[in-house]
């Protein structure tokens, strides 16, 4: 590694030493020379000063490329990461090269394998995505003599370590075996690499696409399961699972002081198979040979891993196994059982050291106690010799509130109980008739099959609770975030549930909105959180990135965009979280993500349509200023102009018509303007109304007189209602809106035709006017778009006089009335007829 970096920094590129460890080596020292090298950080730790890889100035000085040594090293604690892959993940995600090394027993896929070879557990390992994100790997082989030699010399450890390494961890055989397993592991990434550039191509590798499914049940092989059968996929280029059957679920935090080993170790199994790139799943059912099957069929499944069962022969004979279970079942699925791994106690349920809890027990005891009482008063009262049933009544009470254990305590009890009292001899445990030990053996075996059945029908129960939980959180949620109209109601229904469900406090931050449970994050909190936004994973609290943290950070990803951050605060005495609320919170995360997603379309959308409506109008305003101004200004300057040049030669009576064009021309134009400025006070919300009660007919004589002023031969029928109608309004604005449906109905009504103006009371809070023209009409599929801002119509009602103000102004005064307005096709189908409905009281605006 060093010799290449030297030949690359000679030839000009970017090369700088981020951490090499030389152990005092006089040959790395001298390779090392001449190297640019970022100064190591100092940390304290228990007292001592220790030093450790700057990745911050490495950042800041981005490279080309940088060395660091010692891939699988364990961090000191409170550095970023937990680990230096982490680092060099890091590295990688932003742009920079890495020169790296790594030991084949510091793989973590292999870590069984190394441990089968030398008796020895790695513990510091490197994840296998870590691994596959190589461009470029040489093997550095020595034949094992050579090796041997070094170690003698002090070039791989000092004298006394090599000493005890060549005894232990490097003996010949040791050594043999893990050189033959570097050259398969480099070979395997060689046949990967071959095969993805087939693919960048557009050819075919002769390989078959398949899918394994590994089960797991927490009984002390789960992790050498999940090594292993990641192995056996790695080799058939197979996707896998990890799975595991259980019978119960709980998101809550209270469940993780009480969490059983074995659901713990499950936990861990799961978090290694995430690590190295498979996927894992619980599924849910009594009976774990037909959930695997089911679950392997409908998956498509072509190969289920399994480990053997150790059970003691008395066992075989009256149960299965889980291997014999798969087996008997009809399907084509190729089934691989693995034998656990050497030293690890695979231990079978029966086996297993359980013992009833105090609860349990005195539940027991209450139970049967109860029964011999309830016994003793039947015989008394209703002389009843046979008691049986109701021990085995008893028996099936404890079976569905407890486990199997105390369901076999119980009927043990009860067959005792029901010996001493109440078979004689009482009172001792002989059983003097044939016919008495045949009814007590008989009672035995049918309170231990009824507990049995009561027992399974209890984790039959428990199995369909369990599996519909999640189904039901996440349901209810999907729910909520639907009915959700923007981000703020999404990140608040998103908070709420999580608090729900892990019973903590979460803060969410989304485009700087930030919705939290009166929490603040202190300084480093802030730099996890921006760390876990700026780089797209997770950080904090159950991470090994500043896992210091009382936080759990997440990302919010829509397609490798992040969106915001989920936080989840935990207290210290919470150690881990199982993989229920695990999978209950990622799939929460994910929910609220989408939901985002379709708030922020939704605005795009909003916003598109705003800027389409806003350019419609701005042409339609164009378009209506170029024409409803330029033709009254035309009139003007036509008229002025003649009366400027021809005054000699006119009559008075001519000479007044002109005036008169001008004057009508000018009151057009200042109608036009005030339209105008008055759709720019609604649009901005500037309308303030003065109320004060009114008479209908004033309203109505106000807009008559106005329309004859500027039409005087227009004819206008007004029909009133025989009682006077006051209307609590703005009077000004009201009859503003009349005066401009009646102007309206005038321009397009025949000259010979009235405009009729009719009004009811429709009830004793509702008047309604009615303006009726004889005119064209409006077609039935636009008379709803007659009141929107600048729509005309080249025909009808809405002509060339018409500059799509007048209707629109009258919707907006109605409307702050609390009024509607509405377009009907005129009586006998002639003309048009607009309805008008205000409240007669004032109402709540």
């Amino acid at each position: 590694m060093l010799a290449r970096a030297k030949e690359l920094f000679q030839q000009g590129t970017d090369v700088v030493v981020g951490i090499v460890e030389t152990h005092g080596r006089i040959e790395t020292l001298k390779i090392l020379e001449g190297l640019p090298q970022i100064a190591r950080k100092e940390m304290q730790y228990q007292g001592h000063i220790l030093e450790e890889m700057d990745l911050d100035a490495i950042l800041l000085r981005h490279p080309q490329i940088v060395l660091v040594d010692e891939l699988a090293h364990r961090n000191v604690p409170n550095s970023r990461h937990e680990r230096r892959w982490q680092d060099v993940n890091e590295l990688l995600d932003a742009g920079i090269d890495v020169f790296t090394t790594i030991n084949i027993q510091h793989l973590e896929s292999l870590n069984d394998v190394v441990y089968q070879i030398t008796g020895i557990r790695v513990n510091e390992t490197v994840p296998d995505r870590v691994f596959d994100r190589i461009r470029d790997i040489r093997l550095i082989d020595l034949p094992v003599s050579e090796l041997i030699e070094r170690l003698h010399q002090g070039k791989v450890y000092v004298p006394e370590q090599a000493n005890l390494a060549l005894q232990g961890f490097f003996s010949i055989s040791n050594l043999t075996a893990l050189r033959e397993l570097a050259m398969q592991c480099v070979a395997e990434h060689v046949d990967s690499d071959l095969k993805e550039s087939y693919a960048s191509k557009g050819l075919k590798s002769i390989s078959l696409q398949n899918e394994l499914m590994i089960a797991i049940d927490g009984q002390g092989s789960s992790e050498y399961l999940v090594r292993a059968g990641c192995r056996l996929a790695e080799r058939n280029g197979a996707t896998w699972t990890v799975v595991n059957v259980a019978r119960s679920l709980d998101f809550g935090q209270s469940s993780v002081s009480s969490y059983k080993k074995e659901y713990i170790e499950i936990d861990r199994a799961f978090e290694l198979a995430r690590q190295l790139g498979g996927r894992t799943e619980v599924l849910y059912g009594p009976r774990v040979a037909s959930v695997l099957m089911d679950a392997a069929v409908d998956r498509g499944i072509s190969n289920l891993v399994i480990g053997k069962s150790i059970s003691p022969w008395w066992l075989k004979l009256f149960k299965k196994n889980l291997a014999q279970q798969l087996l008997n079942q009809e399907n084509s699925i190729a089934l691989t059982i693995l034998h656990p791994e050497q030293g690890t106690k695979k231990i079978n349920q029966l086996k297993k050291p359980s013992f009833l809890s105090l609860k349990e027990s005195v539940f027991v005891l209450a139970v049967t106690c109860g029964s011999i009482f309830l016994a003793h008063f039947a015989e008394v009262l209703f002389g009843i010799e046979d008691f049986s049933v109701i021990f085995i009544i008893s028996v099936l009470i404890v079976a569905t509130k407890t486990r199997m254990l105390a369901a076999v305590v119980a009927a043990l009890i009860c067959f005792l109980a029901y010996n001493f009292f109440f078979i004689a001899p009482r009172y001792t445990f002989q059983i003097s008739a044939h016919q008495g030990v045949v009814t007590v053996v008989a009672f035995f075996a049918a309170a231990l099959i009824a507990g049995r059945l009561a027992s399974q029908l209890r984790q039959q129960v428990l199995s369909l609770k369990a599996a519909n939980a999640y189904t039901r959180v996440m349901q209810d949620l999907a729910r909520k975030l639907s009915s959700a109209v923007n981000l703020e109601e999404v990140m608040q229904t998103g908070r709420m549930t999580l608090e729900t469900q892990l019973q903590t406090k979460v803060w969410i931050s989304i485009r700087d909105k930030v919705i939290s449970s009166d929490i603040e994050l202190n300084d480093k909190e802030k730099v996890a959180a921006e760390w876990c936004l700026k780089h797209k994973q997770p950080c904090g609290r159950f991470t090994d990135t500043l896992s210091q943290s009382s936080w759990w950070f997440l990302p919010l990803l829509e397609q490798k965009n992040s969106l915001g951050i989920v936080g989840i605060y935990f207290k210290d005495e919470v150690v881990s979280l199982n993989f229920e609320q695990k999978k209950l919170t990622e799939s929460v995360i994910e929910y609220i993500a989408q939901a985002v997603l379709r708030t922020q379309l939704v605005n795009e959308l909003e916003q598109a349509k705003v800027t389409s409506e806003t350019e419609r109008l701005r042409s339609a305003l164009l378009s209506s200023v170029s024409h409803d101004l330029r033709s009254p200004l035309a009139s003007i300057i036509g008229a002025a102009d003649t009366l400027a040049n021809f005054k000699a030669d006119m009559s008075e009576q001519d000479q007044q018509d002109l005036l008169e064009t001008i004057h009508l021309e000018g009151e057009r134009l200042d109608r036009y303007i005030q339209n105008l400025l008055d759709m720019t006070r609604l649009g901005h919300e500037g309308l303030t109304l003065k109320r004060d009660w009114i008479g209908v007919d004033e309203l109505i004589g106000s807009a008559t007189r106005r329309l004859k002023r500027y039409k005087p031969d227009t004819q206008v029928l007004v029909q009133l209602p025989e009682q006077p109608i006051s209307l609590y309004v703005h009077p000004a604005l009201v009859e503003q809106a009349i005066f401009n449906v009646l102007e309206n109905a005038a321009n397009f009504s025949p000259p010979d035709e009235p405009v009729m103006i009719r009004t009811y009371l429709v009830s004793e809070d509702e008047v309604k006017i009615e303006i009726e023209d004889k005119g064209a009409g409006i077609p039935e599929d636009e008379r709803h778009r007659i009141f929107d801002m600048f729509y005309t119509m080249e025909r009808g009602d809405r002509g060339k006089f018409g500059t799509g103000l007048g209707l629109t102004i009258v919707k907006a005064i109605i409307g702050a009335h609390m009024g509607t307005i509405e377009a009907f096709s005129g009586r006998q189908n002639k003309g048009t007829l607009i309805q008008i409905k205000l409240p007669i009281h004032p109402v709540k605006e």
